[in-house]
């Protein structure tokens, strides 16, 4: 049987003493530990058979200070965007591709770059891993402080629990959960909020917010939960009450959990996405996930409502059909020129591939038992993003204050890639809309933050609009919340 080493050695704990070595002696192989040796300098073996979860990729890693190995992009960036994305025959290899730009933060007085006619500054720093956010009517913000929760049981190796976890440092997602949601106010207008409050706490990885009359939801990682709210109030004191259970359990993989209310009020729907890349822990394991539900507040009743999108983040709804749109993250491990992440209308029963397929009927040969009668009606999604660019926010364009051109259309947040060479995302961009339909080609809105050096300043999470009309970006590694805006009008004095 073909074998193949991989052999990574460190010496400190610095990117730059990394010394890596890759023999593909079998192209299309898995990879399991051999032996893994904690002395300085560190010493991790593979060899081959395979192992369906990929567990090569997480131990060749940037977690060990490690530039990962395996294949680079060939095709031309403006060919893995629109309706019709070049979609190249799948290229596996033996240790795929990993690339991630590590988590370092802004240097001081930096900020990321807008578009031309635009300005950023800062409407808030110093926060804690700030993901997501929510604007209430009279136009303060809240932001989801947030992070992954701890996993319940150990699944999989330790090895690969190990690696996993140095991955998501480098990556900027190793620090333990704030769990709460903190308020902004810019009562004056100026750009900067000059009052910030601990809106609710000791939540559970809280994501996703909606308000309905005086009732916020969140959407935490196990289950949405609704808080009374009163205009103008800083902080709820009150407990929450359950509205509906989220799948969550001992393996959680994408925690995420989006969240919008319907333009009338009555429905509620949370993206949830999979327990895995390609359902390697079993179907078993992916009830309600990968799918879009929808949920009665009154009942608590809730029921899917679109399925097969692997990792559905951020939901809204576009403002002139009152279409419910979601971004997606699509599965990973099959090359840097696959699979498209994609912007897509949700539709009521419609099932859109995983894991059974990709982009309509390109069957992954890696799940099985396969299932051609649901590769047969997968949908194929209306707009690719691009390839592993992790796109998670998503708002559309409501009496916006930018320029012209982004009156009508999207801005998706693009977290940023980990299997692609070389790295895609980590951006802000902007799909244009006609008719109700993405259209043409995406715009960059605000970008910058990956230095030339590769480090990563800041990584886009969740995206909205302030009451001026100003454009929020909130930034997990930076943690910051960005605001871009036409620059403010100068005043002359005599």
């Amino acid at each position: 049987m073909p074998t193949a080493t991989t052999e990574a050695r460190v010496a400190g704990t610095g990117s730059a003493a990394a010394r890596f070595r890759c023999d593909r002696s079998a192209a299309s192989a898995r990879a399991r530990p051999r032996t893994l040796a904690r002395q300085e300098p560190t010493v991790v073996r593979y060899a081959s058979p395979p192992a369906r979860t990929g567990l090569a990729v997480l131990l060749c890693t940037a977690a060990l200070g490690l530039a990962g190995c395996g294949d680079s992009a060939k095709i031309p960036d403006h060919q893995t965007v629109g309706a019709s994305p070049t979609i190249p025959a799948p290229n596996p290899s033996l240790i795929p591709t990993v690339d991630i730009a590590p988590a370092k933060g802004w240097p001081t007085g930096a900020t990321p770059n807008a578009s031309a006619g635009m300005t950023v500054t800062a409407l808030a720093r110093d926060l804690d891993h700030p993901r997501w956010l929510y604007v209430l009517p009279n136009g303060d913000v809240l932001v989801a402080e947030s992070n992954a929760p701890p996993k319940e049981t150990t699944t999989g190796s330790g090895i690969r629990e190990f690696v996993m976890q140095q991955v998501m440092k480098r990556a900027g997602a190793g620090v333990p959960s704030a769990n709460r949601i903190t308020l902004l106010r810019d009562a004056d207008g100026n750009g900067t909020a000059e009052l910030r409050s601990i809106f609710l706490e000791n939540l559970y990885s809280p994501f996703g917010m909606a308000l309905v009359g005086n009732d916020l939801y969140v959407a935490n990682a196990n289950a949405v939960m609704k808080f009374p709210y009163q205009e103008g109030q800083t902080r709820i004191d009150a407990p929450g009450v359950k509205v509906a259970d989220l799948p969550g359990g001992p393996i959680n993989h994408h925690w995420t959990k989006g969240l919008v209310a319907s333009p009338d009020g009555r429905m509620l729907y949370v993206s949830v996405g999979s327990n895995s890349n390609v359902a390697e822990n079993g179907m078993e394991h992916e009830t309600n996930r990968a799918a879009v539900l929808e949920i009665d507040p009154a009942t608590g009743q809730s029921r899917v409502f679109a399925s097969g999108l692997r990792n559905p983040v951020g939901l809204a709804f576009e403002p002139s059909t009152g279409q419910l749109f979601a971004v997606v993250n699509e599965r990973d491990e099959i090359g840097s020129d696959l699979v498209p992440d994609y912007l897509t209308a949700v539709r009521e029963g419609a099932f859109y591939g995983w894991p059974y397929s990709y982009w309509g009927q390109h069957v992954d040969t890696r799940v099985e038992p396969p299932r051609p009668d649901l590769v047969a009606k997968a949908v194929v999604p209306d707009y690719a993003l691009g390839n592993h660019v992790a796109p998670l926010g998503l708002a559309f364009a409501t009496g916006t204050a930018l320029p012209e051109q982004f009156r009508s259309g999207a801005f998706v947040g693009l977290h940023g890639s980990w299997n692609r060479k070389p790295p895609s995302g980590y951006k802000v961009a902007f799909v244009p809309f006609q008719d109700g339909k993405p259209t043409g080609m995406p715009v960059d809105v605000l970008t910058g933050f990956v230095a030339e050096n590769g480090d990563a300043n800041g990584r886009p999470v969740g995206v909205a609009f302030d009451r001026t009309g100003a454009l929020l970006v909130a930034d997990d590694v930076g943690n910051a919340v960005w605001r871009v805006a036409p620059p403010a009008p100068q005043t002359s004095g005599r």
